[in-house]
């Protein structure tokens, strides 16, 4: 392995490593928020968010495994805290804090699966692309859900919202485009529908 992928393989364990443990945190904080909220039909969809934290963190878990590495104990020991603090302040903050919070993260868990991705192309661990993809275009769904949610509120609509991901397609098209086309292998199972409803 050249010495190119090896700093591709190092960055892809470094970024996962993140991630797993971020997922974690997510999936407890969502807990929490579903718990917290009136609307069934808001019930459902965040708890199906949790679910999807929880799925995409066994998948992570299984890349790091394939790559000998592992999470870090310190980084799983924070998220459990953080993410369980934030499931409790849910029931305190109201509405519209703990869906413009979520709203946020998932906008930057977009951009670090798509991260994931190349460097797990650049490090030739090409059974991973697809996917760290599928896991980007499910954390996509996540943020439209979200900011939908903001938008809805009256209060939210004035708020400064975080930046826009681009349109869902061009996950693909600019990973496509980036890596001259190179077909996906799908060898690595991976969830193949978002189990969040998009809006």
């Amino acid at each position: 392995m050249s010495g190119t992928a090896d700093d591709s393989r190092e960055k892809l364990i470094a970024i996962l490593q993140l991630a797993y443990s971020g997922e974690l945190a997510a999936a407890y904080a969502y807990r929490g928020h579903w718990h917290s909220v009136r609307r069934q039909d808001e019930r459902d969809a965040i708890r199906a968010v949790e679910e999807d934290e929880w799925r995409h963190r066994k998948f992570v878990g299984e890349m790091l495994t394939k790559l000998g590495s592992e999470p870090k104990n310190y980084r799983e020991v924070r998220a459990t805290i953080v993410g369980r603090t934030l499931g409790v302040l849910c029931h305190v903050m109201g509405w519209l804090v703990p869906m413009y919070g979520a709203g946020k993260l998932e906008s930057r868990n977009v951009r670090e699966y798509e991260t994931a991705a190349r460097y797990a192309h650049d490090s030739s661990q090409l059974d991973f692309v697809e996917c760290l993809l599928e896991m980007a275009e499910v954390e996509w769904d996540h943020e439209h859900y979200f900011r939908a949610c903001v938008l809805k509120h009256a209060l939210g609509r004035r708020l400064p919202l975080w930046p826009p991901p681009p349109p869902k397609e061009t996950i693909r098209r600019s990973y496509e485009i980036e890596k001259d086309g190179l077909p996906f292998q799908p060898d690595m199972p991976c969830v193949a529908e978002p189990a969040t409803p998009t809006v």
